[in-house]
């Protein structure tokens, strides 16, 4: 199963060389497949996603994501983009840049449309009980949702400690993403 770390300024902070500090702490330590830095609040966001980017060049293993903003992901050279459940029309943008593109969805239907758009992974969420994200879906919804497709599915939300992923091993996603657990 791939893991996926997704930053977060509470854990992160916005100042760039703590932030470069704690994010290849934590690409070390945890061996991550995917990550992606993302912070609404960062007013120079685009200067913290340059920082992310050289950190990340030093894991060849590990593609590196940038949130919403396609344009920015691709002229700093990073391996993708992770669209917002707003921004299907943004896919094929992306995709004609050359970037690997992660959606977040929130149900079956949505997959569909990210399959049909072109859009190389999903997360879909929330599947544990997660702070402001509404009722979980649970194992069993995820279960169901990846036997109805061939989408390469992140299950995201409330994942936490190795009990959450024992419990998706089961299901067999093609991987979780997180910012607690690798916190």
């Amino acid at each position: 199963m791939k893991k996926y770390l997704i930053t977060s300024r509470e854990f992160y902070t916005d100042t760039p060389a703590v932030f470069r500090g704690i994010l290849q702490e934590q690409l070390i330590k945890h061996s991550v497949d995917f990550v992606l830095y993302r912070d609404k609040a960062n007013p120079h966001y685009h200067l913290q996603a340059d920082h992310f980017i050289e950190v990340c060049r030093n894991f060849t293993d590990t593609k590196a994501f940038l949130h919403q903003d396609y344009k920015l992901a691709a002229s700093l050279g990073a391996d993708g983009v992770h669209l917002t459940s707003q921004q299907f029309e943004s896919i094929q943008s992306a995709k004609a840049l050359g970037l690997e593109v992660v959606i977040s969805t929130h149900s079956y239907e949505e997959i569909q449309k990210a399959q049909t758009l072109g859009a190389d992974y999903v997360t879909y969420s929330p599947i544990f009980e997660t702070p402001h994200k509404g009722l979980p879906k649970g194992v069993e919804n995820l279960q169901d949702v990846i036997q109805k497709t061939s989408m390469k599915i992140f299950a995201l939300g409330g994942i936490i400690d190795d009990e959450h992923l024992a419990s998706l091993e089961s299901v067999k996603p093609y991987g979780f993403a997180s910012i607690r657990y690798f916190y």
